[in-house]
């Protein structure tokens, strides 16, 4: 059984998470239940639970501050919150999961689902310290969560070159360092993800962070080197937007 401890301040949605949850045979033990940080943080030191149910926002806090007084994380989390914006772009680069109030049992069992077969405690930690990162306001820098068939990797934004289409359903992250990473998502999911942080989709195929590119090359349709003195074309539809942008920076 998982031991199961639900924090939130709203005694009505505790109420329907265990409804929820309880519906669901000889998987989920739920051992306490808090309705603040500080009665939550006992309860996870008393009950060690393997999963906690974790509201963001309560009277004296955040969940947050919950995770940063706890330090290692030795338990998996699904976070719920009232607010559809609250800190979504971080939560999305940590590639970290939450479900909205007022909750609907189909994305608490999807979630519950993802949470007991698919996350280690370890890349949890991984995602845990990149969300960390970026919801800190002085952090300028980003840090972007990559997952491959066997590893896990929290890159800063600055440290991606550009990024490659594999197949369709796939894509190679070209680094610092020469450091290459396959991840079994789609290039338009980081396309939308890093378009607000000055990457651009030069053609179907590549999407090229501006900051690391050196010149731009005419010859041959058109392409931009990078300061790594890589090679990548951009396409007749893109060449104009794209010189705008260039010339723009």
């Amino acid at each position: 059984m998982i031991r199961t401890v639900i924090i939130d301040d709203e005694q009505n949605a505790r109420k329907i998470i265990r409804s929820i949850v309880e519906t669901i045979p000889n998987k989920f033990d739920i051992v306490a239940e808090a309705d603040n940080i500080s009665v939550g943080i006992k309860m996870i030191y008393q009950h060690s639970p393997d999963l906690v149910l974790l509201d963001i926002d309560m009277p004296d806090g955040t969940a947050f501050d919950l995770l940063n007084k706890i330090g290692k994380i030795e338990f998996k989390i699904i976070f719920i919150t009232a607010h559809a914006h609250y800190a979504v772009q971080a939560f999305r680069f940590s590639a970290v999961d939450f479900i909205l109030k007022p909750i609907v049992s189909t994305e608490l069992f999807r979630a519950l689902d993802k949470a007991e077969k698919t996350i280690g405690i370890e890349e949890l930690n991984v995602k845990m310290s990149s969300l960390l990162a970026n919801l800190n306001p002085q952090n300028k820098n980003k840090k972007l969560v990559l997952k491959s068939m066997d590893s896990i990797l929290s890159v800063e934004i600055s440290e991606i070159y550009y990024c490659e289409s594999e197949g369709g359903s796939y894509t190679r992250f070209y680094l610092n360092n020469n450091q290459m990473f396959l991840v079994s998502r789609p290039l338009r999911e980081y396309d939308e993800l890093l378009s607000a942080h000055n990457f651009f989709r030069v053609h179907k195929s590549y999407l090229v962070n501006m900051n690391k590119i050196k010149r731009f090359v005419k010859q041959d349709g058109g392409a931009v080197i990078l300061s790594n003195e890589t090679e990548i074309p951009v396409s007749h539809r893109k060449r104009e937007e794209f010189l705008q942008r260039f010339i723009a920076m």
